[in-house]
């Protein structure tokens, strides 16, 4: 992806430092991120450390065009996200409740999809958003869905036996079953085109919230750590868990306004594809590995309760936003 605009010091450092064209120092980024994280009212809304963060991790991906690969495993990078990392982790703690593993793992993460109130952005969409603001929540979904999956995907040599059996299933569904045609992401992108919107990834990373990149920071922390494999398995159960009746509700809401077949399309294979992924990511991938390690049950419902509490505060967030007449963006589509 292009390189993004900064939003404070440390990004602006931050990203000077990657596009020089040489290994510069980064003692200055350093200092900055440690007085940055010192003076924040809130690590998990901070645009600054968020996107520095989101920066830091998508070398691990797709890269960042013009900054070399060579900075993906740079030791005093490394530790410059860490400092970011353990706040981050320490703030998503103190901001989610722990679920306890005392029933069957499974059975707890359906209680706790169950239990899980927020405000419907997928019933706004179905009954009441504009045009306008459809293309604001598809902008902002750009910064995961154009990469869908892959944040999971770091999880399957952690795991082994059913539960690597039942996550490679769900990621095949995911890239589209042996049909590059049919990748999630790449029928997200005819979808984006079809609303007459950039499908190029990043195209909107200067207008998103900092909720977005919160969100896929969350599941990169889960997914590049080995010792939170169990959170990893959980935010996916949650997230699959929670897919299938709001795509629903969205590919409702597309018809009502107008849109074809290119745009709900996305939305209607998530419909019957989560109804299956659902079982599977509940019983199979997380039942399976509290069974095999029991020893971290607690972490997949922690994984799976932060899912549902990120997701909520950044697609609450738009909701609200719309529902006083206003722009869930940082600026207006182009």
């Amino acid at each position: 992806m292009d390189v993004p605009s900064a939003r404070g010091e440390v990004t602006e450092i931050l990203i000077a430092r990657l596009t020089a064209g040489e290994r510069a120092p980064l003692d200055d980024l350093a200092a900055t991120t440690t007085a940055a994280l010192a003076a924040s009212d809130d690590v998990l809304t901070d645009d600054d450390l968020q996107l520095a963060l989101f920066l830091m991790y998508e070398l691990h991906y797709g890269g960042l065009d013009g900054v070399a690969d060579t900075w993906e495993w740079d030791p005093r990078l490394l530790a410059v996200r860490e400092r970011i990392e353990r706040e981050f982790e320490a703030a998503l703690r103190r901001a989610v409740s722990q679920p306890r593993a005392t029933r069957d793992v499974s059975e707890a993460l359906f209680a706790l999809v169950t239990d899980d109130d927020g405000p419907s952005l997928s019933a706004f969409v179905e009954r009441d958003a504009t045009a306008e603001q459809v293309r604001e929540i598809l902008a902002c979904r750009t910064i995961y869905t154009l990469k869908e999956a892959d944040p999971h995907s770091w999880a399957i040599p952690r795991l082994h036996g059913r539960a690597k059996s039942a996550l490679v299933e769900i990621q095949a569904d995911e890239y589209g079953g042996g049909r590059p045609e049919r990748l999630h992401a790449t029928i997200f992108a005819a979808a984006l085109r079809g609303a007459g919107l950039d499908d190029r990834y990043g195209a909107y990373a200067d207008h998103v919230p900092a909720t977005v990149y919160t969100s896929m920071n969350l599941m990169s922390l889960f997914g590049l750590h080995r010792r939170l494999r169990g959170a990893i398995v959980g935010h996916l159960a949650a997230y699959e868990m929670t897919s299938s009746l709001p795509c629903r509700a969205y590919a409702t809401g597309l018809r009502r306004l107008g849109f074809g077949d290119d745009v709900t399309d996305y939305f209607d294979e998530h419909v019957e594809a989560d109804a299956v992924h659902e079982q599977l990511a509940a019983r199979d991938l997380a039942g399976s590995l509290a069974d095999d390690e029991p020893e971290i049950a607690n972490d997949i419902l922690f994984g799976a309760a932060a899912c549902l509490a990120i997701d909520g505060r950044l697609w609450g967030g738009l909701r609200e936003r719309f529902e006083v007449g206003e722009s869930a963006l940082r600026k207006p589509l182009p």
